[in-house]
């Protein structure tokens, strides 16, 4: 059985205008086109249909040009629903090309009880490209244990690794544990890649080996973690080479 294809994004530079090379849906998201400025583009990600099933296999497939800038949006959230002894998974693969930069501020991914997911995002970045990533991971709706997620991120500049981190969060015992969740339901994640962060006293952030950095909190409730990270995201916003439309989820 082949596997359903993937959501794709795929921009260029045209001299000074961006050129949109492929903006196809898949049979869970639909790539749509906000607005285009000089080599800046934005582009929402709509959801098709329900998701995620069980046997669902999510993937989104993004290459951006040399010297484009791509932000990203999600107008609303994500549900992982019950898999009923299934397993969803959901991946995306993000080549970013020469003096590129990409902003992706994800929606809250929600994995409500009994759902069973796997979580990639892949990251290539060539030289003098940046990411900005926001991720809200949400174990659970109102009243609910959330179900079984693993998600890992790998992130890499120049054919060179930058970030590797794997998330397993299957256990809800060993997650609750002190020193990891505790009694928190959310997992806020801010990832900055390619480029050092601006100074800052802030507890919250971590300097990666190579240029880049982690802001990160858990908190009870999705809107609780976003705001403790938003005013990391618009610091960290002005080093990458991406305006700000207002166009952001919160």
């Amino acid at each position: 059985m082949s596997r359903p294809r993937a959501a794709r994004i795929a921009v260029e530079r045209d001299s000074d205008r961006v050129r949109i090379v492929a903006l196809d849906g898949s049979d869970f998201v639909r790539p749509r086109l906000l607005r285009a400025d000089g080599h800046h583009v934005s582009v929402a990600f709509v959801s098709s249909s329900a998701t995620l099933l069980a046997g669902d296999d999510l993937r989104i497939d993004i290459d951006v040009g040399p010297g484009v800038s791509l932000e990203l949006v999600e107008p609303s959230g994500m549900v992982a629903y019950n898999a009923r002894g299934g397993q969803a998974s959901w991946s995306a693969c993000v080549r970013v090309g020469d003096d590129a930069h990409v902003t992706w501020a994800a929606a809250p991914f929600v994995v409500a009880g009994g759902a069973d997911v796997l979580r990639r995002t892949e990251i290539e970045l060539a030289d003098g490209a940046s990411m900005l990533l926001r991720e809200l991971l949400v174990l659970g709706r109102h009243n609910e244990v959330g179900g079984c997620v693993r998600s890992m991120l790998e992130a890499s500049l120049a054919s060179v690794p930058l970030l590797v981190e794997d998330l397993d969060l299957r256990e809800p015992l060993r997650r609750s544990a002190p020193g990891i969740l505790g009694s928190a339901r959310v997992l806020g994640t801010v990832a900055l890649l390619g480029v050092c962060r601006p100074p800052s006293e802030c507890v919250h952030e971590t300097s990666l080996a190579g240029p880049g950095a982690l802001a990160r909190c858990i908190a009870t409730d999705a809107h609780t973690a976003w705001n403790q990270l938003a005013p990391v995201w618009r610091r960290w916003h002005g080093v990458v080479n991406s305006p700000i439309w207002d166009t952001h989820a919160s």
